[in-house]
């Protein structure tokens, strides 16, 4: 390890394929390819330890068994990790960076006991929480951060109004290697797995929940399905650190009155990470009609994989989407939506789509992401052993 490199303790609220999680990992394995020592933390709740190999080095801390209650769950996962460095020590890192609010809140603790110097936190998004205990965590873990980070300008601009904080944008990467349009066996694997027919088949991501918009999406896709018999919607994912259950009994209502053939809408529930890029090539198009994103990660992966999206014309997906990059949609309007899902099965536009869609994930390079991270981990090093 060279004099300029850096020893980097990344911590993030899971294990599981979520988003980030996923960005964690990706960020820890191209700071090691720089040099850097990288090793990222999560709460391992099922013992199965991260869902994917890194080339980082990763920590999985004992997770106490909880309820559904998520206030109860982000107390708990914050007296887990306390728990754990309480045992491995906090003297091995120059540099610690918290990709959530539970281990931002874990690592404010740290500071206040004066067991670290400070901490940066990366914040995707902020949500809005009717508990005022969840609220004030959320608030604490922004606030109590030495050196706030963000992926786009929405949330720069957001801190800036909301927390009169300033935050360095870093964007964010995909992984080009491992999603790509060259198609394998998954494929098929996954095609039979799903009992996909000729279709066409429309992929959302993120489960039954509220902030990606499902319930609108079902309804573009019912209007669909009207004209193409054969098409068919793949919902996919739903791991959520929240509970989304009353928005997932209107989601089961909605599909129940849309008298859609059952065979016609797929919920997969949480996949392989594995499964991804397969998944993205099965379908004609990702619809990610958001709501509220930090980035939009899943836009750029199925981008790699050469699908055409369906996107919200909405910050963020327009700091760094052109126009002729994917096909936009109001969120708001599942008529919109539904048009845009036309679109980006019309044969005529697809190969355009196809094309500026993998220009774009180019540009997304997570070495270009991690080197953006350098100068405020040696402000934070300076700040900690000062």
């Amino acid at each position: 390890m060279s004099a300029s490199s850096l020893r980097i303790a990344i911590l993030t609220h899971s294990t599981n394929p979520r988003g980030g999680v996923v960005h964690a990992l990706a960020l820890g394995d191209a700071l090691t390819a720089l040099g850097h020592e990288v090793v990222v933390h999560a709460p391992d709740a099922n013992q199965h330890g991260f869902f994917r190999p890194t080339r980082c080095r990763t920590a999985c801390v004992p997770a106490t068994p909880v309820g559904r209650d998520v206030t109860e769950m982000v107390e708990t996962r914050v007296t887990d990790y306390l728990r754990y460095f309480a045992q491995t020590g906090t003297d091995k890192f120059d540099v610690w960076h918290a990709q959530d609010g539970i281990s931002a809140n874990a690592l404010a603790t740290l500071k206040a006991q004066h067991r670290i110097g400070g901490f940066t936190r990366t914040v995707h998004h902020v949500d809005a929480f009717a508990d005022p205990r969840l609220s004030a965590l959320q608030q604490r873990g922004i606030s109590e951060a030495d050196q706030l980070l963000v992926v786009s300008r929405v949330w720069q601009e957001r801190l800036q109004a909301e927390y009169d904080r300033r935050a360095e944008l870093v964007g964010n990467g995909v992984d080009r290697v491992g999603f790509s349009p060259d198609r394998d066996d998954s494929d098929l694997v996954l095609r039979e797995q799903l009992k996909l027919a000729q279709g066409p088949v429309f992929l959302a991501v993120g489960g039954v929940e509220a902030r990606k918009n499902t319930l609108a999406i079902l309804d573009a896709f019912a209007q669909i399905q009207k004209q193409r018999p054969m098409a068919q919607l793949i919902v996919a994912g739903g791991a959520s650190v929240l509970d989304h259950a009353s928005y997932q009994q209107q989601f089961a209502a909605a599909l129940a009155r849309s008298r859609l053939p059952l065979e016609s809408v797929i919920q997969t529930g949480p996949l392989p990470q594995a499964d991804m890029p397969a998944l993205y090539r099965l379908a004609c198009a990702l619809v990610f009609a958001s709501l509220n994103e930090g980035f939009g990660l899943t836009v750029l992966e199925a981008m790699a994989c050469g699908t055409p999206v369906v996107v919200s014309r909405i910050a963020p997906f327009t700091e760094y989407l052109g126009a002729n990059d994917v096909c936009w949609c109001d969120p708001h309007d599942p008529v919109s939506i539904a048009n845009a899902m036309r679109a980006a099965a019309d044969p005529r536009q697809r190969p355009d789509l196809i094309a500026n869609g993998f220009a774009v994930a180019a540009r997304h390079d997570w070495t270009r992401t991690a080197k953006a991270h350098l100068p405020v981990y040696a402000q934070m090093r300076e700040l900690c052993h000062a």
